[in-house]
């Protein structure tokens, strides 16, 4: 998507400071010697209607974030601010569970993996109608016309509301957690690597029936992704991640084409370009995701960047925005030019 859209009304989800750690425990009683720093101090926003997508390598922290944002994990600290019309805004990060029942209804998740999110017992009918049945959004009697309904919205038949998984192919098993995020009608869904356990055929078919529910329903997506030219496709702003930290946040044409961050352009050079003459050398970056338990001093990026400098290895670099709505947190990004697509 080369739309660089910028969010134009007050935001739907507002997301400040947020950390997530999680204890490590050693000994017989389990006692507590240091911290994963999973998430640490993010803060981004959606606008209604726009999608988000949030990239970076495994054990970069995009999931977490996207699970606490449904309150799938609680945060360890920071505000989720959500902004339903007609609803007072609430705090998911410290909204008690009564609070959060009440606006479950308003945001869901897509799964990973469509081979294990779905209850091979259960017959898609179940599966899509476990939502309205555990929040009690409808009747018993009207929850299958709702399911029905849906299936067919997704591009599947009512025909197969009566099958079990196992009848399913990758591609329609992932259309039926499709059907099961959008049960109770949301405004937010997290997409995490929704298409990521697909083959490259089905990819397409489902971000663009991802894409048509999007405008369909006035859905609001953050959409994780390792892989960037998927991103690219649905995406109206980029958020990048590294070890727990957004490093770059822009309009996806702008991210693309103009990196700020080291990191960004790594990333950037392994997608495939249809022009050969536009073909750039990949960048292969030395060594693993920073260790997010023991993270390095300074920018947490340094050891694996070919442009870091004393100052990186002693001092953090903030996030700045340097051009309207695109910034990034490098010491360099004002100096140093990066490669796009």
């Amino acid at each position: 998507m080369t739309d660089e859209r910028a969010p134009t009304s007050a935001p739907l989800l507002q997301i400040e400071s947020l950390r997530k750690y999680f204890p490590v425990q050693k000994g017989l009683l389990r006692r507590v010697v240091g911290q994963v720093r999973a998430v640490d101090g993010v803060d981004l926003e959606l606008a209604p209607g726009e999608t988000l997508g949030l990239v970076g390598e495994s054990g970069s922290g995009k999931t977490t974030l996207g699970r606490c944002v449904v309150r799938a994990q609680k945060p360890t600290s920071g505000a989720i601010r959500l902004d339903i019309e007609g609803r007072d805004s609430i705090d998911l990060a410290v909204a008690s569970q009564n609070e959060l029942r009440t606006y479950r209804q308003h945001m869901s998740m897509i799964f990973q993996d469509p081979f294990l999110s779905l209850d091979p017992r259960w017959t898609v009918l179940d599966i899509v109608s476990e939502p309205l049945r555990k929040l009690r959004i409808v009747k018993a009697g009207e929850a299958e016309d709702r399911v029905r309904s849906l299936i067919e919205v997704v591009g599947l038949e009512a025909q197969h509301l009566h099958r079990y998984p196992h009848a399913f192919s990758g591609g329609q098993r992932q259309r039926i957690g499709i059907a099961r995020a959008l049960a109770t009608n949301p405004k937010l869904i997290v997409a995490d690597e929704p298409v990521s356990a697909l083959d490259v055929s089905i990819q397409a078919q489902i971000l663009n029936t991802l894409k048509d529910l999007q405008q369909e329903f006035s859905l609001t997506y953050l959409f994780i992704a390792h892989d960037l030219s998927v991103v690219e496709h649905i995406s109206d702003r980029v958020a990048v991640m590294y070890c727990g930290r957004v490093v770059e946040s822009g309009p996806t044409h702008r991210l693309f084409h103009q990196p700020l961050h080291p990191y960004t352009e790594a990333l950037l050079s392994a997608v495939p370009q249809p022009d050969p003459d536009r073909r750039s050398d990949r960048i292969i970056l030395p060594g693993e995701v920073a260790n997010p338990a023991n993270p390095p001093a300074g920018c947490h990026f340094h050891p694996r960047c070919s442009y870091a400098q004393d100052i990186c290895r002693s001092e953090d670099s903030p996030y700045v925005d340097w051009q309207e709505e695109h910034g990034a947190a490098c010491h360099f990004s004002e100096e140093i030019e990066l490669q796009g697509v």
